[in-house]
């Protein structure tokens, strides 16, 4: 037994008090008989021995309350079982990730875990709390019980491993407490193992009762037509015997289609077809499950006129002009003395076509202009000076001719999931009467194919950076020494590699990603461009590339939507966001890989343990309780005892 207020001890030297009182009122008197009252003598005796007991019952009485009472201000306590983590400093960490919208027992999972914090987190308590979106440090429930109650989804996912390294990081005088309140959604094993083992952890994990979903995974142009693009929404389904649910398209508001889906596999592509024209785009479905991937936008900007050069000798590029038509480009050739560089900052693409040497300040503006968000197609020409073409290549990546070797190789490999081609073919095709080259440059790259020859090396490969691609031929294509115009490649080939990254596409990107998009815009030196829709708006990081402005998104917007871009009160152009769609499988929970840590059945329990284990127990209350005891006794004695 310890005492929080051992001085008050002491006071015992108090008791001496009822003792020599005691012994005043037994002093010794000398007694005289008188004949009148001998016959009391007898009498006298029995009350005399009865008053003597009855003092010493008063004495042990008051000696016993008196005592006690000293006790009771010492406060007398047994010491806790873990005292030396009494004063620890306690944080809880809270996901508040998207799939903890799922439906536990008693309603969405984040929404019950903040009813019981409330409840169960003592007032005086100084805790921190730390979620995937906001921080609370050195508080107490009382003071954040409105930001809990209003504490909203994250689009960011829960990282456990970061958030406890940042919390190990913090530097404090006592040791940590974290309980850690996820439902392990998605944990990985290499976050486990990134966890530092110093950590004293208790792990709350709430259960969905709610395994099925179906989330919105994507939407893309799966067809262009001639007045219309076909669009198909890929679904991915999680679980079992999933019922059938209907699917909604929307141009802003207005309802274009809906119809009603059935899941035979886990994967579904629904198709809508929609007008060539400015489309900003939502789809919903009216799954019951996760609410956030229920929902899916994105933007199609009508078709653009892209501007293209060429240069080099008017006859080799007379082909080009049959693909770049006017509907859809405006195109030009130029021969290297009368090439304007001037037009060049204003091109989406420049194609190189068998120059057989770059003068240097040539070179320059096209590396200027790809860092810009220009596309550069190279054709080689076989009397091309190496060294140089290789030196100007090398500004983009890793790409070098060789040796020009005199042998006829077949174009038969074709990368189809390339984005040249990811839309052009129906199916792959078996059968196909593949072009040639009769000369090419053995070339050492490690850039992407796009064709390829039957000795596996490269024909066409693409260099791409942030902004733009680079495009690199291994032959001419001249008709003396391949036969590539003629084959029906060339189209789409020739035509995807003029359109911009960003031009004619979905504009749909991730919250939380980085992110870049180039819009066409002239912006004057204190313009600026700003993202807005009726709920939010912000200014991303801008960069001014000529007639052209690069954004860059991470973290912002925080709310899915279609928005607008904005130059001053003036729309240029429309783009999308939606949240990470890495949560949408509810069965894909890892409590197993949680083994090695304490896991408690809930919030309360952690408080409780936490209260048994660590609190002292305080019995200075039994000890008042007995002094008003011996109180007590005394007045019975005083009452009944003659």
């Amino acid at each position: 037994m310890h005492f929080k207020h051992p001085e008050i001890l002491y006071f015992l030297f108090l008791l001496i008090i009822p003792i020599l009182v005691h012994l005043f009122q037994l002093r010794k008197f000398k007694t005289e008989y008188f004949t009148n009252v001998q016959i009391l003598k007898q009498l006298s005796i029995q009350t005399r021995k009865s008053s003597k007991i009855k003092k010493w019952l008063l004495l042990a009485t008051r000696l016993f309350l008196l005592a006690f009472l000293i006790f009771a201000f010492a406060q007398p306590f047994f010491q806790a079982k873990d005292s030396f983590n009494a004063n620890n400093e306690l944080f809880v960490v809270l996901d508040n990730s998207f799939s903890m919208q799922a439906q536990g027992q008693k309603g969405p999972l984040l929404k019950r875990a903040i009813e019981d914090l409330l409840k169960n987190v003592p007032e005086n308590k100084t805790f921190s709390l730390v979620t995937c979106s906001d921080n609370f440090f050195e508080t107490n429930i009382k003071s954040i019980q409105k930001d809990l109650q209003n504490l909203k989804y994250s689009a960011n996912e829960f990282q456990i491993d970061h958030i406890l390294t940042e919390i190990n990081a913090k530097k404090s005088a006592q040791n940590k407490d974290i309980l850690v309140i996820t439902d392990a959604l998605g944990l990985k094993t290499n976050q486990v193992k990134r966890i530092p083992k110093s950590l004293n952890l208790s792990f709350v994990i709430p259960n969905s009762e709610q395994q099925n979903n179906v989330s919105i995974d994507s939407v893309y142009i799966n067809q262009t037509l001639e007045n219309f693009y076909e669009i198909g929404v890929k679904l991915h389904a999680y679980g079992k015997d999933l019922k059938p649910i209907s699917i909604s398209l929307f141009n802003q508001k207005k309802l274009e289609a809906k119809t009603i889906l059935t899941f035979t596999d886990a994967t579904k592509i629904q198709k809508f077809t929609i007008p060539k024209a400015d489309f900003q785009g939502s789809v919903f479905i009216d799954d019951n499950s996760l609410d956030y991937d229920n929902s899916y936008f994105f933007s199609i900007s009508k078709p653009k006129i892209s501007n293209v050069i060429s240069i080099g000798e008017t006859a080799k590029s007379a082909f080009l002009s049959k693909i770049y038509t006017t509907d859809s480009f405006k195109y030009s050739n130029y021969e290297l003395q009368n090439l304007d560089y001037n037009t060049l900052e204003n091109q989406d693409a420049i194609i190189i076509n068998e120059l057989s040497d770059l003068p240097q300040a040539l070179q320059v503006t096209l590396k200027n202009f790809v860092e810009k968000g220009g596309n550069l197609v190279y054709i080689p020409s076989k009397d091309q000076n190496i060294v140089k073409a290789n030196i100007f290549l090398k500004n983009f990546g890793n790409y070098e001719y060789k040796q020009f070797e005199e042998v006829e190789n077949q174009i038969t490999k074709i990368v189809f999931d390339h984005p040249i081609f990811n839309d052009v073919f129906e199916k792959k095709a078996s059968t196909f009467q593949y072009p040639n080259a009769k000369s090419s440059f053995t070339i050492l790259t490690n850039a992407n194919m796009i064709l390829g020859f039957e000795n596996q090396s490269s024909f066409l490969a693409s260099i791409k950076n942030s902004l733009s691609n680079v495009y690199v031929f291994s032959a001419p294509i001249n008709k003396q020494n391949s036969n590539f115009q003629n084959a029906p490649l060339i189209v789409p080939t020739f035509f995807k590699m003029a359109k911009n990254s960003a031009s004619n596409q979905v504009s749909a990107f991730t919250i939380g990603k980085k992110n870049t998009y180039i819009v066409k815009s002239s912006l004057s030196k204190d313009e600026i461009l700003e993202i807005k829709n009726d709920s939010e708006k912000f200014v991303p990081i801008q960069q001014v590339l000529n007639q052209k402005v690069q954004l860059s998104f991470s973290d912002l917007p925080s709310i899915s939507g279609n928005f607008g871009v904005f130059n001053k009160n003036n729309v240029v152009d429309n783009i999308s966001f939606n949240y990470n769609r890495t949560e949408g499988n509810l069965s894909d929970s890892s409590v197993n890989l949680l083994s090695d840590y304490k896991i408690v059945s809930g919030i309360d329990s952690f408080f409780n343990d936490l209260q048994f284990e660590r609190a002292d127990n305080q019995i200075w209350k039994w000890f008042i309780i007995l002094s008003l005891l011996f109180l007590f006794f005394e007045i019975l004695i005083q009452k009944f005892v003659k």
